[in-house]
């Protein structure tokens, strides 16, 4: 039995970001104050490159194709599966480098994550469903370039700059936009339709969307305290993580 399109996608995304995360070292040196934590620094710009590529993409498909929101099961733009299919295999590479390299008690928040959106993610690439229900979700990734950024400047040890200072703000502006109303636009679309959407899917977006929701909020209330009150010991602890 040949596998379709869309795994064959996955799995060549999970074997290009892995290169990529390989060879990121070569290309962007560590600083002396990462050194210690190699892995992490490749981990980050491998996660920031999947980000500038998924984010991007999916504000060019609605900026495109702004018909989109009003069919997000059965339609999709041209390229739309290719991209989420492309990201189901960084999650699960990112999976996979985490549960390699990190401690379980400091990255179980992230695995969960992954797992969840991996599952979503992954009906709608196999069902050629939910594409663009999954395209609005990858909207998220635009708020993930400056979340990825402050930790590249945070492990550089350029917390006291201005670059860092207008990060900080611009990541928690597009926190609020991209992240907080996207999953809250996305809530409200399940709900409306929920007559429409199949129990077990509908069942799977619910469920999602409950997981994904407070752990969002923590995240945000754990930036503000970090980046707008935070201590030297505070910073410290983040950055060895």
């Amino acid at each position: 039995m040949a596998l379709s399109p869309g795994l064959l996608l996955v799995a060549g995304s999970f074997a290009a970001f892995r290169l990529l995360n390989r060879g990121l070292e070569r290309l962007v040196p560590p600083p002396p104050s990462a050194r210690r934590n190699r892995w992490k620094w490749r981990n980050i710009w491998t996660s920031l490159a999947h980000s500038l590529l998924s984010g991007g993409g999916a504000l060019a498909g609605f900026c495109l194709h702004p018909g989109l929101s009003e069919d997000l099961v059965g339609t999709h733009p041209p390229g739309a599966h290719s991209l989420v299919a492309v990201s189901v295999g960084y999650f699960l590479e990112d999976f996979v480098d985490m549960l390699c390299n990190q401690k379980l008690h400091q990255s179980w928040e992230l695995l969960f994550h992954h797992s969840v959106v991996i599952v979503c993610f992954g009906i709608a690439v196999l069902l050629h469903q939910y594409v663009g229900f999954a395209l609005v979700a990858l909207l998220v990734e635009i708020n993930s370039i400056f979340l990825h950024l402050r930790q590249i400047l945070l492990m550089a040890n350029l917390v006291h700059t201005t670059c860092y200072r207008l990060n900080s703000i611009v990541n928690l502006g597009t926190y609020v936009v991209f992240r907080i109303a996207t999953l809250a636009w996305m809530s409200r679309w399940l709900f409306l339709n929920r007559e429409n959407v199949p129990p077990a899917t509908y069942a799977v977006g619910t469920v999602g969307m409950a997981i994904m929701t407070p752990m969002n909020i923590i995240l945000f209330y754990r930036l503000l305290r970090s980046d707008f009150f935070k201590s030297s010991r505070d910073m410290q602890r983040e950055k060895e993580q």
